[in-house]
């Protein structure tokens, strides 16, 4: 780990009384550089040039007194930090207590008692010097686990990608559904914080974890029979409950996951896509019948995101509507299947839907597991002619 180097302490000596600056410089400039400064007022000016590691200064001077100095630099952010010290012919109790309130860290009298102040400065400035050091052990640590948040968290991302990519490739006709889902809910976050929409939730909110979490909204579709998810006719209401089901069938998953790894507000955010994308506003939605505010924000999110996706997308059993007419089909929806200020954002920012739904290029393309069929076989000899058999049997 890198060390702070051991270099001289600067100081400040503010007095407006020149045997005292001379004094103070004599006894501390063998261990510290020293500037000597006749007043407040010039103090100020020097801090536009340079930053001391520490400050003495005056209370009883002209212009401006040590008080009325030093609730300035606690002021300003810039020196705020500086220790201070004040130095003054005053001895009584309160003068010393209204120096330490104002935020003094110590209080020297004068005249100086030459080892006195050299021992209470090495005492000060050996305190800045740990300051530093522990400082700088906190930016390693935090770097070192930051990195290592991004470790996991890149892990993480590797894990859902494949989970996503295993949903997809089951359904191959929703493919790149989960990727622009995702896209269009980060359009809408970005701007509720923007505008302070839905605060007490969205401010609590870290982005990439929720946009992340969102992936695993269809999850419980792994639970559904390929003869029902692959179909390409019309479900039965059987098979169409079973499609239903899939809701259901991701929160028991993640509540498992929770059980053996513990509270995780990922884990938290995913269950509450996975069982509520498909609520309506209206409460006609499944699994729960959940009405109005009673269904959570990322499931009202989520189900302008996921019903905007499914109408403009190509499906065997529907070709894709055009983008105008999916929004005016969500337009229609609200105050029944959807909230209805989600549904006035979602109509301020349907260009950007639109646009976010054309980058399909970009969407991953689930290969991973799928089957390449085998190469065709090689094509039959052509049938050899009966003069150029004679002739074959002559050679």
């Amino acid at each position: 780990m890198k060390r702070t180097e051991n270099k001289r302490k600067s100081l400040f000596i503010v007095d407006d009384n020149l045997t005292n600056l001379n004094i103070a410089r004599d006894i501390l400039s063998k261990k510290y550089n020293v500037i000597t400064i006749p007043s407040a007022l010039k103090m100020f000016e020097m801090l536009n040039k340079t930053i001391p590691d520490i400050i003495l200064l005056d209370i009883e001077m002209p212009e401006m007194n040590g008080y009325d100095a030093i609730k300035l630099l606690k002021d300003d952010d810039r020196y705020k930090s500086i220790p201070v010290i004040f130095i003054t012919v005053r001895g009584d109790s309160a003068s010393e207590l209204a120096g330490l309130a104002l935020g003094a860290v110590d209080y020297i009298s004068k005249p100086f008692a030459p080892q006195l102040l050299a021992k209470r400065i090495e005492i000060h400035a050996t305190l800045e010097s740990q300051k530093e050091q522990l400082k700088e052990y906190n930016d390693n640590l935090t770097e070192m686990v930051s990195e290592k948040v991004k470790e996991v968290m890149g892990l993480q991302d590797t894990i859902i990608s494949t989970i996503a990519e295993l949903m997809e490739c089951r359904e191959l006709t929703t493919n790149g559904h989960i990727f622009r889902t995702q896209k269009y809910l980060k359009i809408f976050l970005e701007v509720l914080g923007k505008n302070e929409m839905y605060k007490d939730e969205v401010g609590r909110w870290r982005i990439d974890e929720i946009v992340q979490s969102c992936r695993l909204h269809d999850l419980g579709k792994i639970a559904i029979r390929d003869s029902v998810l692959k179909k390409t006719s019309k479900l039965t209401h059987e098979e169409f409950e079973e499609i239903k089901s899939h809701a259901a069938y991701g929160v028991e998953m993640i509540d498992k996951i929770e059980r053996n790894s513990g509270n995780d507000a990922f884990l938290e955010h995913a269950r509450i896509f996975a069982g509520t994308h498909h609520e309506k506003w209206d409460g006609t939605g499944y699994p729960e019948g959940l009405k109005g505010e009673e269904i959570p924000l990322q499931g009202r999110l989520m189900a302008i995101a996921d019903v905007y996706d499914a109408l403009i997308s190509e499906r065997p059993y529907k070709k894709a509507f055009p983008h105008g007419e999916a929004v005016r089909i969500i337009e229609e929806g609200s105050g029944t299947y959807f909230d209805p200020n989600l549904v006035d954002v979602f109509l301020m920012l349907q260009d950007d839907f639109k646009n976010a739904s054309i980058e399909r290029v970009d969407a991953p393309q689930f290969t991973h597991f799928t089957t390449t069929p085998p190469p065709p076989p090689p094509p039959p000899p052509p049938p050899i002619k009966k003069g150029a058999e004679k002739k074959k049997k002559n050679i």
